[in-house]
């Protein structure tokens, strides 16, 4: 069966962000992958000093086949350092794992399949 690992920011801790609605649509985003017959694990950061050990936990549970790094770490500018500690801890801790990019919370399937 495919891997996909998806890395996003925790929609709890983003001010003025309905938090329960956007984990709600990232839940079934999981569900989507299961349709697909891609088994999904998902890890959701903050930003802090927390996230690298948490990703590479996440990084180490398993061979991915694909990592999508979600729109909430790529996006904000203020966060483009953080973006590429990520990137650069998905090359180190897993390097046969394809990267890609969602737009959403509901388009990561989309982004795992362009590199299944």
């Amino acid at each position: 069966m495919r891997t996909a690992l998806v890395l996003g920011i925790d929609p709890h801790t983003v001010p003025g962000m309905d938090g329960d609605a956007l984990r709600a649509v990232l839940d079934g985003e999981l569900g989507r992958f299961a349709a697909h017959g891609i088994d999904a694990s998902m890890t959701l950061i903050e930003p802090d000093e927390r996230a690298e050990p948490t990703v590479v936990a996440a990084l180490a549970e398993r061979a991915w086949d694909v990592v999508v790094i979600g729109g909430g770490i790529r996006k904000p500018v203020p966060l483009l350092t953080f973006f590429e500690l990520i990137v650069n801890l998905v090359r180190r801790h897993a390097p046969g794992a394809a990267i890609a990019f969602n737009t959403s919370g509901g388009d990561s399937v989309e982004a795992a399949l362009r590199h299944l």
